[in-house]
Parts: C-alpha cells; sequence; structure tokens
C-alpha cells in the first residue's frame, strides 16, 4: 500500500492530498528516510511523522483494504511516540490556552463586557453626586 493512502486509511489526514502533499514536503520518514507518496509501507515498517510540530513514531501493524473507522484504527498501527513527548507537547498547549498577550487582537464579547461594566460602576461613584 503507498504511503499516502496509509495516512489517510489511519485517519492522520482528512484527505489523501493532504497525506500525498506532506510526503512532497518531507514530513513523512520510513526508517529515517524522507519517504515519496508512492513509496510502498510495509507491516512492521517504522513510520515517523511530523505533524503540530511533534514527531510522532508509529509501527505498522497491518495494512487496511480502505479507510477505516476511527474506532478501530489501533488494529493497523501502533503509536510509539515517547510519553514524556506527548506531555510536553500538552502542557505547551496548556499554557498558550491561558495566556493571552495583551493588547494583541479585539476584546472577547466577555472583555467587553467587564470594561462596561468598569466605566459604568465610575460614573455612578459618590463625587458625582456632590453639588
Amino acid at each position: 500500500m503507498r504511503v499516502d493512502k496509509f495516512l489517510w486509511c489511519v485517519r492522520f489526514y482528512k484527505s489523501r492530498s493532504l497525506a500525498t502533499a506532506a510526503c512532497k514536503k518531507g514530513v513523512v520518514r520510513i526508517g529515517g528516510v524522507i519517504a515519496k507518496p508512492s513509496r510502498e509501507v510495509y507491516i512492521s515498517d517504522a513510520l515517523t511523522i511530523r505533524k503540530q510540530q511533534l514527531d510522532h513514531q508509529v509501527e505498522v501493524l497491518d495494512l487496511p483494504k480502505s479507510r477505516v473507522s476511527a474506532k478501530i484504527i489501533h488494529q493497523y498501527y501502533k503509536n510509539t511516540t515517547p510519553l514524556e513527548i506527548l506531555e510536553a507537547r500538552a502542557e505547551i498547549e496548556r499554557q498558550q490556552s491561558l495566556s493571552r498577550p495583551t493588547g494583541e487582537g479585539r476584546p472577547t464579547k466577555k472583555d467587553r463586557r467587564d470594561l462596561t461594566d468598569f466605566f459604568e460602576q465610575d460614573s455612578h461613584s459618590p463625587k458625582d453626586s456632590l453639588p
């Protein structure tokens, strides 16, 4: 089976054209060698796929006939990516989601409401009611 078709069948990529493009960019390696989209994949091959700034290491267990359900993809490959790499990536994503640089982008709806409440509260201060 072609490597681009295998990656599409086991749902690493949403479409076969995305899998082909990834192979052409040099993102997919078989045994440490950059794989062309038409390269054949065999059982027990070790694939390395760079996706979302993470090198996924995968061992091919079986070759599917066609695209398979997400529930049974574990029958076709084994993810051998070291656990500490996955944990480090999860921590980076968590940190990025918690912080938004100040002044970048438009305020969220919640930010806008907080600002409105702050300024409305300030306009009703006791200083304004004095003669």
